[in-house]
């Protein structure tokens, strides 16, 4: 699916973007399973395991930015991370021993969609070594105004930057105390069924969607087999094995030596990424989580 040159570009930036990973049959299947979901977080008001809420969310009017874990929600998501055209990708980025260790759909509702804050997601999960990448798989078109991926390039061989603020981790960092220019940023742009490959040190976020679009983003996180969690430490052998999607498993992980910095003391906003960014006063990507305000900015 990808050649050498596209497995080095990713090893030298960073990330990577493969078109056509999906057919528009799979894309569809996926699409319709979220908007399922999203009809049923009408009966909820508050975020629980499944459900992550924007702040103008109603039963009248269901505002999601994210369903968590959808791999457990339901059985598609758990098949389409197996598909044949994503591990043969991931065999050249980080090997044919494949864990799976996380997902989510990150929905940027039209006109509306909350942004998300400059971070690394080795913040959040360190390893044992770091051949962790999260795929984007690309439900609608990503485009400049829909709040895509934006990646800074190389920044995956530097420094674990602080995620902190007053004290307690809160999943981003503060743009004015990072070197980056984020002027530089990649934007990850494509259309439905490509995926994006980002690795798990790289400093990347979201801009608000000002378009007047849905954007879904569906996200998975897989590390290398021999890649362990360092804060998984308890989990039980038949969940750690569950989660093998390619290869064979192993008791031995493999330890490299990488900066980490450790998510503690606990954010003071548990949750999701958004809940922990609440903590940060200052920050890079402006929002108004008033809809009819944001539609008129974009006229």
């Amino acid at each position: 699916m990808i050649s050498d040159k596209d497995a080095k570009f990713y090893h030298e930036n960073g990330y990577i973007v493969v078109d056509d990973v999906y057919n528009m049959a799979e894309v569809e299947a996926m699409r319709a399973v979220v908007e399922e979901l999203v009809e049923k977080s009408r009966e909820v008001s508050d975020h629980n395991d499944i459900y992550d809420l924007e702040p103008a969310h109603t039963s009248e009017n269901p505002r999601v930015r994210r369903i968590k874990e959808p791999f457990k929600v339901h059985p598609l998501y758990r098949e389409m991370v197996e598909h044949p055209n994503v591990i043969s990708i991931m065999n050249k980025l980080i090997g044919v021993n494949q864990r799976l260790h996380g997902g989510k759909i990150n929905i940027k509702a039209a006109s509306f969609g909350s942004p998300v804050e400059w971070h690394q997601d080795w913040a959040f999960y360190p390893h044992t070594n770091d051949d962790v990448l999260a795929i984007g798989v690309m439900l609608d078109d990503m485009t400049e105004e829909n709040g895509p991926l934006l990646i800074m390039p190389g920044s995956h061989k530097g420094p674990t930057y602080d995620h902190h603020a007053d004290g307690s981790f809160a999943g981003a960092i503060n743009p004015n105390d990072c070197p980056l220019d984020f002027s530089k940023a990649a934007r990850v742009t494509g259309k439905a069924g490509a995926c994006s490959f980002h690795h798990v040190r790289a400093v990347h976020g979201s801009e608000q969607n000002l378009s007047g679009k849905d954007r879904i983003l569906l996200l998975y996180q897989v590390a290398a087999a021999d890649a362990w969690d360092l804060q998984r430490f308890n989990e039980p052998w038949e969940e750690y094995e569950s989660r093998m999607i390619a290869g064979v498993s192993t008791l031995e992980p493999r330890l490299v030596q990488t900066p980490i910095r450790l998510p503690y003391p606990t954010a003071k906003h548990t949750g999701s990424i958004y809940e922990n960014q609440r903590a940060m006063t200052s920050r890079f990507f402006k929002f108004d989580n008033n809809p009819d305000k944001v539609l008129e900015d974009a006229d």
